[in-house]
């Protein structure tokens, strides 16, 4: 089976997945599974954000989701508990699709190693 074709199926199965748990039936969005991950990576599962810390989530999730390409490595936690990354090399400039393909990747190789999915 082809890597893309393989990664399509991983990933489908995926969103049907998160959306049964987290989304009454409607499928959830790339930018929502980075935020649930980030919300994961955090491990404040339970409590409300708001609008400047929903985006600091999505930035820890795609820090840590990128992190294993060699893109940020994590550096502490700060006193309130979220995790800080320094960048190591700067992404590529990619476009559109090619960003969505290396998220999806990301995300799927994510959820792989926590065996959510196989």
């Amino acid at each position: 089976m082809s890597r893309d074709i393989q990664l399509k199926e991983r990933w489908e199965q995926l969103v049907q997945l998160l959306s049964d748990q987290f989304s009454q039936g409607e499928d959830l969005d790339l930018d929502a599974i980075i935020y649930l991950i980030g919300v994961q990576e955090l491990g404040k599962v339970h409590q409300e954000f708001k609008k400047d810390e929903k985006l600091n989530l999505m930035h820890i999730a795609i820090c840590r989701l990128l992190e294993p390409y060699g893109y940020y490595e994590f550096e502490f936690f700060d006193k309130d508990g979220w995790p800080h990354y320094k960048v190591k090399e700067q992404l590529p400039a990619l476009k559109a699709g090619e960003q969505s393909v290396l998220m999806k990747e990301a995300i799927v190789n994510y959820f792989l190693e926590r065996e959510v999915i196989s």
